[in-house]
């Protein structure tokens, strides 16, 4: 599956190439990426992430928007330089211009969001629940302390969960 993406990021650059008529380094390509982002472009690394499992469940889109997106990102960096925003004006010219789509900041793919659990901390204040992540809740188990911004007492593991 992801020859055709790897495909259509080489599409995108022979589009550009033939619109600019001068040539652009082909970036490395990654799967690497998880999460509620479809792609990201690492302008100076010249490299591409895309997000594997919403290729497969908006593949049409996928290959169509998100790639040709990404692509512009690194053709708008490569052509005007480091001082351009990111969806700005250059950007939105590659799109409309180069891949004649519409310049979409985001994708309206439908994600699904991890459930987390969240350790209950406490200090003294009243109504005082700290809502810890997993990674905070070991660091306080390996001896690093919190404390209230309020009354500067350190925050206690209450016992309780809560899945969000």
């Amino acid at each position: 599956m992801p020859e055709l993406l790897k495909q259509r990021v080489e599409t995108c650059y022979q589009q550009a190439e033939a619109f600019f008529k001068r040539p652009f380094p082909r970036p490395e390509v990654s799967f690497k990426l998880r999460g509620q982002k479809a792609g990201v472009a690492h302008l100076h690394e010249n490299r591409l992430r895309f997000n594997l499992q919403l290729y497969r469940e908006n593949q049409d889109d996928f290959l169509r928007q998100t790639v040709a997106h990404e692509v512009a990102h690194l053709v708008a960096h490569q052509l005007f330089g480091d001082r351009i925003q990111a969806h700005g004006e250059e950007w939105q010219l590659i799109m409309r211009g180069v891949y004649e789509l519409p310049p979409n900041r985001c994708h309206n793919y439908a994600v699904e969001r991890r459930v987390v659990t969240r350790y209950i901390y406490r200090c003294p204040c009243p109504e005082s629940d700290f809502p810890f992540t997993a990674q905070r809740h070991k660091l306080v188990r390996q001896g690093r302390r919190y404390l209230c911004r309020r009354c500067r007492a350190v925050l206690v593991y209450s016992g309780e969960t809560r899945v969000e």
